[in-house]
């Protein structure tokens, strides 16, 4: 009882927001153990792009225990209710993700089911607790080449001096958003932006360099 009073105001949004009821997200038996289960809860028509290794993903996603229902994440209230930007497939999520999230095109929704050793482990991570099960549900809203291809650095580095300043990073967001039919205003990319070199402008120069953006080190770069 305590979780559901808890998780009130959450759960009211993630209802508003995307219309997913809490029955999606109780597990059955055989979802408890094994490999990453996936049920698409809604695609649009028009499904593309479709999101692969190493692409600029925005999504929102709220984490539920599989054993109850008691959810211990939820994007919506959390860093000011914005979706949470990452690079698919590099670890910046848990492992369990980063593989439910692959081929997800923007509009689309999916209940993800992870188990302890995709999730977090033996071990757990409060508020999850040891070898738990756990279960996602995922909304995404952009999907965008990079930031870590070739082609996005490019498209990015408007002077072509083989750095990303931080004007060229906001211009590259605010035209993937408008191209999206989801413009924003200026503070919600000023987050985005400062998260981004927070993460990536590893001498602190206010600059992200091509070897700083290249996680992968491609010889391309």
């Amino acid at each position: 009882m305590m979780w559901r009073l808890r998780l009130v105001s959450c759960t009211l949004c993630l209802f508003v927001s995307s219309h997913l009821s809490l029955w999606s997200v109780w597990a059955t038996a055989d979802e408890l153990e094994g490999e990453v289960k996936i049920e698409v809860l809604f695609k649009p028509e028009e499904c593309s792009p479709k999101s692969k290794r190493g692409d600029l993903i925005n999504v929102h996603y709220d984490g539920f225990l599989a054993k109850d229902g008691s959810q211990f994440y939820c994007s919506r209230s959390d860093k000011a209710g914005h979706p949470q930007w990452f690079v698919l497939g590099v670890g910046q999520v848990i492992k369990g993700l980063d593989i439910g999230m692959e081929d997800m095109c923007p509009g689309e929704k999916r209940k993800i089911t992870v188990p302890p050793a995709l999730a977090f482990g033996e071990k757990g991570k409060d508020p999850v607790p040891p070898s738990a099960t756990v279960v996602f549900e995922v909304e995404a809203y952009s999907v965008s080449r990079g930031p870590r291809s070739m082609e996005a650095f490019r498209k990015i580095d408007l002077d072509k001096d083989r750095t990303l300043t931080k004007d060229e990073v906001k211009e590259y967001l605010r035209l993937e958003y408008e191209k999206g039919g989801r413009p924003r205003d200026d503070p919600f990319y000023e987050k985005i932006m400062d998260d981004i070199f927070h993460k990536n402008d590893k001498d602190k120069d206010g600059m992200i360099s091509a070897k700083e953006y290249n996680i992968y080190q491609h010889d391309e770069l």
